[in-house]
């Protein structure tokens, strides 16, 4: 049964945040504006969910800190949300000389430096930390404010940032070299180097610099580069998102799922599914709040190349934190940061090679964080009464190709071998202190690339839709970065330049797109 047409000033394909912030400023700007969302509920992969049955514990399944979120885009939109920040940077256990040790950054500069003094025996590394962190912040500050603007130039970007070695270093070289330029202990290498890594498959050398860009994203956040902890879990961001664009007049419907798209110079219609037939959306702007080849198969034009991810997301609910080997470090500081496991630079490049020879990792890479301990209010009174804590668990170089043919399996043998490291440095298995749901059974879940691309379709289990960009112009990027080649049609999800990460700007980008245009 076809549903009819409706007419709107713009229909978004998609509610996870990128599109309701769309939704949001163009519904403010008084336009009309109708949201399309496949599942049935709005957030995409920025969702809070009980996970676990009869367990009220509400975890941030997907996407779990914030950075690159602008506070422009907050307080444009008058969001009701809220970040909290973390005393502790990370912790990174290891054992040296037969003794159980780690390297604990936060809690003030003169405990980071005595951490620094303490692991390495000197105060080299931790004056190199301040040089290389000093050089990022200084380009974060720089280029995060460029990211709800026309996208620079790349000469403009450069003479913006007015710093040659860290041009040279973050932009033109690939990133090991400075790693390796600027440390020594491999410790505290692989603790840099991580943020390369996140979700990008990629060996510190790499010439493609795809590790050089992802690095780049997780060092300019804020204009600081801290991650914060949303306050009610990942949900509550796109929660006050959806609320906010509906107050505004935005129309937003669920199990409404996007088919097929047509348009020319003067506008697009969108063809879209429910249960109860089709019906067809016209618009004078289509934004695509999906990756490039979802657009690809809306628009019928050639794909992308395919995306690949990287990434174990493992969440865990425990009935209390588990005690560690290291006597000089309090679990509830280690686990209130990033706890990276198994992450040396020498072990990142192991785990790489063994990845791209068709491998699991033998030590699999990974970094924990406790979510309840900055939050408690994701727990539930009694939980949290009890000493409940979360854990977020986030493996690097799993790329879905080692899930080829038998994901389950592959799946728990890899989950296996990640714990087993974790297990390494505790002083009590970690299976000992996991919860149990109303049937009994561990409060665990893990999600390849492969649950990923099931379940929220992105390609190839890509969290960033595909290989991250440049922050700046390039031949076919157009003003904002946001532009395809169907005028009234405009990609606003993180496959866009200056996309990836829940921060709102593909979304904010696209609406400018929209705003500037007078028809």
């Amino acid at each position: 049964m076809n549903q009819g047409t409706r007419a709107y000033d713009a229909v978004i394909v998609g509610a996870g945040h990128n599109g309701l912030v769309a939704a949001a400023y163009l519904a403010r700007a008084g336009r009309s504006v109708l949201v399309l969302e496949r599942l049935g509920h709005t957030g995409g992969a920025a969702v809070s969910s009980t996970p676990f049955a009869g367990v009220e514990a509400r975890l941030s399944r997907y996407s779990y800190l914030v950075s690159l979120l602008p506070r422009k885009i907050v307080a444009d939109l008058g969001l009701d949300f809220r970040l909290r920040s973390r005393t502790i940077s990370s912790y990174t256990p290891v054992e040296r000389a037969g003794r159980p040790t780690g390297l604990l950054v936060g809690g003030g500069e003169a405990r980071t430096r005595d951490a620094f003094a303490r692991l390495t025996g000197g105060a080299r590394e931790y004056a190199a930390w301040q040089r290389f962190y000093g050089m990022t912040g200084r380009v974060a500050e720089r280029v995060f404010p460029t990211l709800t603007e026309p996208l620079p130039t790349r000469d403009e970007l450069r003479r913006r940032i007015d710093d040659e070695s860290a041009w040279r270093a973050l932009f033109e070289e690939p990133i090991g070299a400075a790693v390796e330029e600027y440390f020594e202990d491999d410790l505290v290498r692989g603790v840099v180097l991580t943020d390369a890594l996140i979700g990008t498959f990629a060996d510190a050398h790499d010439p493609s610099l795809a590790q050089n860009r992802c690095f780049l994203y997780h060092v300019i956040g804020g204009g600081t580069g801290a991650w914060d902890v949303p306050v009610g879990g990942m949900g509550a961001l796109t929660d006050a998102l959806a609320a906010t664009a509906r107050a505004a007049g935005a129309e937003i419907v669920t199990g409404h799922e996007a088919v097929r798209i047509t348009g020319d110079e003067h506008g697009a219609e969108v063809t879209y599914r429910t249960a109860d037939g089709e019906g067809v959306a016209a618009a004078r702007h289509v934004l695509v709040n999906a990756a490039p080849q979802e657009l690809a198969a809306l628009t019928g034009d050639t794909p992308p190349e395919p995306a690949e991810g990287a990434q174990l997301k493992v969440n865990m609910l425990l009935t209390r934190l588990p005690k560690l080997r290291d006597p000089d470090v309090d679990p509830r500081e280690a686990f209130a940061g990033t706890f990276h496991i198994a992450e040396g630079y020498g072990q990142l490049a192991t785990a790489h090679a063994q990845a791209a020879a068709g491998r699991l990792p033998a030590a699999p890479p990974s970094e924990i964080y406790c979510h309840s301990l900055t939050d408690p209010t994701i727990l539930g009174p009694e939980l949290a009464g009890r000493g409940y804590q979360t854990l977020t668990l986030f493996g690097l170089h799993t790329p879905a190709r080692l899930f080829d043919g038998d994901n389950d399996g592959v799946r728990e043998e890899l989950l296996d071998a990640t714990l087993a490291e974790l297990d390494a440095h505790l002083a009590e298995p970690l299976a000992d202190c996991l919860a149990t749901d109303a049937d009994g059974r561990p409060c665990i879940e893990a999600k390849t690339p492969l649950d990923l691309e099931r379940d929220l379709r992105l390609p190839g289990g890509n969290i960033f839709h595909r290989a991250l960009s440049w922050p700046y112009s390039q031949t076919d990027t157009g003003r904002w970065g946001v532009e395809t080649p169907h005028p009234r049609v405009l990609l606003c999800g993180a496959g866009a330049v200056r996309g990836g990460g829940v921060s709102g700007v593909p979304g904010h980008n696209a609406a400018m797109a929209v705003l500037e245009q007078k028809a």
